[in-house]
């Protein structure tokens, strides 16, 4: 009777071991499950933010394309993981169909226009940014396959020659502000920053060679303007020295 007992314990406790391990495993399973549903949120999230602010940069149709691509599979990911959750099959049909539409889209375009820079520096920032997430993304999804190398190539160096024109232009556009101020000092700062930008970017274009001639040009500017200023500054200070001196000694008056 005392060893059934004790058989019944031992059974129990090997019963609510394996109950417990087989618990802790589906816990485990599902927290994992969790946070790779909330890695392919994030990463549908973070596409649809870029492709709303693809409308204040001039982006090739190729990259709205990517980043509907790249939703799109995140979605079917999620539901993978989460069959029975109603709205993905939704989502996915909307995704395929704007996929669809940035193909199109693709196909009958090469948008080349002109980017202007924008007023603000909030904006100036908010897009540099938003090109430094598109071209991370661009690499991304070149290394895990999903991107041919010569789109990958293709798209980056746009996205690159627009990061170099926004931090040129800034720079330029500060430059002369302190120039136009006869603030000369920090005028050339920001001309020789622009010069030193384009000198470690290495490709040559023809917007990096008129860049280059045009900010040397202010340099000589400035340096001519800078000469001028302290040889304005000597005469005066010659005069005041000068007009001391003639204070000094000048005659006594007698009373």
């Amino acid at each position: 009777m005392v060893a059934i007992i004790i058989g019944l314990l031992i059974t129990l406790i090997i019963f609510v071991v394996v109950v417990s391990a087989i618990q802790q495993h589906k816990e485990k399973q599902d927290a994992e499950k969790r946070v790779k549903v909330a890695k392919q949120k994030a990463i549908i999230d973070e596409s649809e933010e870029l492709i709303l602010n693809l409308s204040n940069i001039p982006a090739s149709p190729n990259i709205a394309q990517i980043l509907n691509k790249r939703c799109l599979n995140a979605a079917k990911e999620m539901q993978k993981l989460m069959p029975d959750v109603t709205g993905l099959k939704k989502k996915i049909s909307a995704l395929k169909s704007r996929l669809d539409a940035a193909e199109d889209l693709a196909a009958s375009q090469n948008n080349e226009a002109n980017f202007i820079l924008p007023d603000n520096e909030k904006q100036i920032l908010a897009t540099l940014q938003c090109i430094k997430k598109l071209r991370a993304i661009l690499k991304s999804e070149q290394s895990k396959g999903a991107l041919d190398p010569s789109t990958f190539t293709q798209e980056d160096q746009r996205l690159d020659a627009m990061q170099l024109k926004i931090n040129i232009e800034s720079l330029l556009k500060r430059g002369c502000q302190a120039q136009n101020k006869e603030m000369f000092g920090s005028a050339r700062q920001y001309f020789e920053k622009a010069l030193q930008t384009l000198e470690n970017h290495g490709k040559k274009t023809e917007y990096t060679t008129a860049k280059n001639a045009e900010i040397t040009t202010l340099l000589e500017e400035i340096t001519e303007s800078l000469k001028i200023t302290n040889a304005s500054d000597a005469a005066r200070k010659a005069k005041s020295e000068e007009n001391e001196l003639d204070i000094l000694f000048q005659p006594k008056k007698k009373w």
